[in-house]
């Protein structure tokens, strides 16, 4: 069996069950793999009532992430997600299965387009940028489902791989409040500051603006584009 990136944790107090998400989302891909996913599905069967999911991912396997969000969305009681620190990528799409998710007012969360690896001639490549295709589609369901977004906007937030501080994912929908200091959160009211988001997209446009000047559309000599990569560097 694969190594194991989750952890069961009971409160005997009260019997209340809670999921530590820590970590890569498995070191290895679910794709084809049996064994490990109805590990899981055990562990979460293992009792009933209400559990608490707490993620800190920077993601990892899709396929691993797809499987547990369709257990989490099949599961019997309410299913409260705790975003640590960081839930991005694959990790994202599994924090989209709380029936209330709530983030740490220090915490992130990111999406972006699905990537892989893959070796052959064009038509390899070609195959795997469709399956790559399909991969976005099957988790912008995900993110529409929690958030009402459009579908053209969110296939936008993914292209530009969009970080979200908690603020703005709770203005955006992925997710429901903001944690407080005794435990308790903060709903989305009117009136409050806007959160911050993040574009890699927008970052790199933004240099090559400056690069490139739009207002004159001319190339820049040689010797001014090293000044200025020289005071980008430091």
């Amino acid at each position: 069996m694969k190594r194991k990136f989750w952890n069961w944790v009971r409160n005997e107090a009260d019997g209340e069950r809670t999921l530590v998400l820590n970590g890569e989302i498995s070191d290895e891909t679910w794709y084809g793999d049996e064994v490990t996913p109805e590990l899981f599905q055990k562990e979460l069967d293992a009792g009933t009532g209400d559990i608490t999911v707490w993620i800190n991912s920077p993601g990892g396997d899709v396929f691993a992430a797809a499987r547990i969000y369709n257990m989490l969305m099949e599961y019997k009681g309410d299913v409260r997600v705790k975003v640590d620190a960081l839930a991005a990528s694959a990790a994202s799409v599994i924090a989209m299965a709380g029936t209330e998710v709530l983030m740490s007012p220090v915490g992130m969360m990111m999406i972006h387009n699905p990537m892989t690896i893959a070796i052959g001639d064009s038509k390899e490549m070609q195959r795997a940028g469709e399956m790559l295709d399909e991969v976005k589609e099957s988790i912008m369901n995900a993110y529409e489902i929690k958030t009402g977004m459009s579908r053209a906007r969110i296939s936008h937030l993914m292209d530009a791989e969009s970080w979200f501080n908690a603020r703005k994912a709770v203005e955006l929908g992925f997710a429901d409040g903001v944690l407080r200091g005794d435990g308790t959160e903060d709903k989305a009211r009117g009136g409050e500051p806007e959160g911050v988001m993040f574009s890699r997209m927008a970052v790199t446009n933004s240099l090559l603006s400056k690069l490139v000047p739009k207002e004159t559309g001319k190339k820049v000599p040689v010797e001014q584009l090293e000044k200025r990569l020289q005071l980008l560097s430091h």
